[in-house]
């Protein structure tokens, strides 16, 4: 009897080890590998005066992880936001879009928490009292008002936020607030991406220096109906809350908008603009001003810089491709082709095997929607035409387009021939990585 109870202890040890090795080596074979295509480093980014950051760890999702980001913002901040117009947006965007809704009083301070995790998303009433628990502790651990506390949440839709494990964390990010904590904010708000994305600039005007540092998460379930997953910019300019908007709404189109991994739009897309206005040069009032459009040149830069990295961390992403359409009626029919060819999975699934496909263009293009004529057409991949005027260009070389094709930076260029319209947008390629992330993203 008590050999058998031997033998069996030792089969359930033996058991026990061999299934401890296998969820090692399971867990080893998910170990998130970074962009091929990610900058170097995180960049040096400007200090901007008066924005102080904290990240910590909540457990939300996991134990021992950042997750969660408290940025403070000094008196006298204005405030601009855009956000996804999913009809499924998350309680924290709509919490956000009341609060900028109506005059901004600036006289207190102001405040933005961050968690991954966990997207409160599709969490009903709960949702709404989630986000009024976590913005009230934070109004209250700063001494800012509730009304001036703009949350924003990241990761698995439909399962109720942990209110109670962020608020538990409140105070500890509030004693640990830094002006140089930005890299460690970029990397708390992470879900899927592989690196954190940052980017910033500093210019002259008017005598004096405007600083602009911003941050940003995302890398699947990107197709922007506004802006990508979570962005954050600060700058010290001296801006009013409507101008500030309307510079930031400007300057959508053609960053935020312009981009794309999957063709899938998030619930919730928040990007959230704060000007501080601590900066010595002249105050920007007027849209037509040389400061305004310098300004507003300098950080479209900043969103572009942004806009691209969350491409480049493209979820399984190993090109980064950048689709020019000219020759367009209108502005309006150049974007619907472009983003038909950046979000084909033919045309994705072509690029990522290195094959100068140029046929699933063709056929990107005429399902686009957008006023087409075969015979106008012409397709180029970099500087080499591979189609035109309806036919196989006479000079087209297969090699050279194959060769073109194995570069880890792409151009894929589609002119119309039928007006003046023309947009340009970025995507990457679509890998089997992209299924081995999301396949089992909850578990």
């Amino acid at each position: 009897m008590a050999k058998d109870k031997d033998d069996a202890e030792k089969a359930a040890k033996k058991a026990a080890k061999k299934a401890k090795k296998a969820e090692k080596k399971a867990q080893a074979a998910k170990e998130v590998l970074v962009s091929p295509l990610a900058p170097e480093r995180f960049p040096d980014l400007p200090v901007i005066k008066g924005v102080r950051f904290a990240a910590g760890s909540a457990g939300i999702k996991y134990q021992d992880r950042t997750d969660v980001t408290l940025i403070s913002l000094p008196p006298g901040t204005a405030i601009a936001g855009a956000f996804t117009r999913s009809s499924t947006r998350a309680a924290s965007i709509l919490d956000c879009q009341e609060k900028l809704t109506g005059t901004q009083d600036t006289d207190g301070g102001a405040a933005i928490i961050v968690n991954s995790g966990n997207a409160n998303a599709f969490t009903g009433a709960e949702g709404q009292r989630a986000v009024d628990a976590v913005t009230d502790a934070v109004a209250q651990a700063l001494g800012v008002p509730a009304r001036r506390v703009f949350s924003s949440s990241t990761g698995v839709i439909g399962e109720p936020l942990p209110a109670q494990k962020i608020t538990a964390v409140v105070d500890e990010l509030a004693g640990s607030l830094d002006e140089k904590g930005i890299a460690a904010a970029a990397r708390a708000i992470m879900t899927t991406d592989t690196f954190p994305k940052g980017a910033g600039a500093t210019i002259e005007v008017g005598g004096g220096t405007i600083r602009i540092a911003g941050i940003a998460k995302g890398s699947g379930m990107i197709a922007p109906d506004m802006a990508t997953m979570l962005v954050y910019i600060f700058t010290d300019a001296k801006v009013e809350p409507l101008l500030l908007q309307r510079i930031l709404s400007s300057q959508m189109d053609e960053t935020f908008n312009a981009i794309t991994v999957d063709s899938d739009t998030s619930t919730s897309d928040a990007l959230i603009l704060a000007a501080t206005g601590r900066s010595d040069a002249p105050a920007i009032t007027d849209l037509r001003s040389k400061a305004t459009r310098q300004f507003t040149q300098t950080l479209r830069g900043v969103m572009l810089d942004l806009a691209q990295q969350v491409v480049r961390d493209g979820e399984g992403a190993t090109k980064f491709v950048e689709v020019q359409v000219t020759g367009a009626a209108s502005d309006g029919d150049a974007h619907k082709v472009a983003m038909s060819i950046a979000n084909s999975p033919l045309v994705k699934t072509a690029i990522a095997g290195e094959d100068a496909n140029w046929g699933r263009v063709v056929a990107a293009v005429g399902k686009s929607g957008a006023l087409a004529d075969r015979d106008r057409l012409s397709i180029r991949f970099g500087d080499m035409v591979l189609a035109e005027n309806g036919w196989r260009a006479p000079g087209y070389d297969e090699a050279a387009a194959s060769a073109y094709m194995k570069g880890d930076r792409l151009v894929i260029g589609v002119d119309l021939g039928m007006g003046r319209g023309k947009r340009t947008v970025w995507t990457c390629d679509l890998t089997h990585r992209y299924i081995d992330i999301n396949a089992d993203y909850r578990s």
